[in-house]
């Protein structure tokens, strides 16, 4: 290159270096800081939507007497029930009344947190017929999955939901293992699977209050021991809870709603008499009569108000739904 090309373009350069010394800055962008606390995962209105979707859903498969219809909004535990009773209908000549689930919010419970599953708790308006409130629980799996319920249980009578957080500011998920209450809310169904067991023998039986729903798992347990002994046979029965399936939410005093899936299996074993089943016992089976054993199934959930640690108050169970979903027999 030539000593002129060579000047040239030296100049050319220092021009060049000189104008973007003189050019003004890009701006830097400064993103909205990260709140300490995630906001609501939804608001009231979309909570009030989501359960309008879910009514039209349970309408829509119970007149159709579908499980398949469930399955847009309907899931888990809940899914498991209602199939168990559009199959007895179906079964039966006369039909039996659905398991009423309002839609229609009276308490919702709306979770801060920036991950997935998101659970949302709602309790009900009284049912028309002057049934308990339910306590519903609607679940989102995952980012852009439709939410859909997941369980619902019945206010047991004479008891108080507890104090939460409004929709606009939301509640604190709990963790199964976090600590700071009387039990972790994973020891919590299995203390409670213990006590149904054993009684006033079992480990935590005094953390834990009164409830009907003992009472009335009592009472039925009593009818199929009878119905053993008549048999000349024995009868099992054994309560498994979901624990990894466990929710929680805190609550405004430093407590817990915690909400437990259960599995109840009930076992009569005959001396090969023949045992007659009830109507809707036989619905599920399939026939009417079984020779040497019949295997009960029943899908519970059971929603508890667990108190803080140091608290003098007892856990109670808030709602609880125990059915009947699936027989087996030879």
């Amino acid at each position: 290159m030539s000593t002129l090309r060579w000047r040239t373009a030296a100049a050319l350069l220092v021009g060049a270096l000189a104008l973007a010394g003189c050019a003004t800055e890009l701006p830097v962008p400064t993103p909205d800081p990260v709140p300490a606390v995630p906001p609501p995962t939804l608001t009231e209105d979309q909570v009030k939507a989501v359960l309008e979707d879910v009514g039209a859903t349970l309408e829509k498969a119970d007149e159709a007497l579908d499980v398949g219809l469930l399955e847009p909004r309907v899931t888990g535990p809940a899914a498991t029930i209602r199939g168990a009773e559009y199959t007895v209908n179906k079964a039966l000549e006369e039909d039996e009344e659905l398991i009423k689930v309002p839609t229609s919010p009276r308490t919702i419970v709306v979770p801060t947190t920036d991950s997935w599953p998101r659970t949302v708790f709602v309790v009900t308006e009284q049912p028309e017929d002057l049934q308990s409130p339910r306590f519903l629980v609607l679940v989102q799996e995952e980012p852009r999955a439709p939410y859909r319920l997941w369980a619902w249980s019945r206010l047991l009578p004479d008891r108080m939901v507890p104090r939460t957080f409004v929709p606009e500011v939301g509640s604190v998920p709990v963790a199964p293992d976090a600590e700071g209450f009387v039990l972790s809310p994973a020891e919590l169904g299995e203390a409670y699977a213990e006590l149904l067991d054993d009684g006033e023998k079992a480990e935590h039986a005094k953390l834990f209050g009164e409830d009907v729903l003992q009472e009335r798992i009592a009472l039925v347990r009593e009818q199929y021991e009878k119905i053993a002994e008549q048999a000349g046979g024995k009868f099992t029965e054994k309560y498994t809870p979901q624990t990894e399936q466990t929710l929680a939410v805190s609550t405004a005093d430093g407590g817990a709603i915690v909400v437990v899936p259960m599995t109840t299996t009930t076992r009569i074993t005959t001396d090969d008499r023949e045992l007659s089943l009830g109507k809707a016992e036989a619905a599920l089976l399939g026939k009417k009569k079984v020779g040497r054993s019949a295997t009960f199934t029943w899908t519970s959930v059971l929603t508890f108000v667990l108190p803080p640690e140091g608290s003098s108050e007892k856990i109670v169970v808030l709602a609880a739904e125990h059915v009947r979903t699936d027989v087996k027999g030879k």
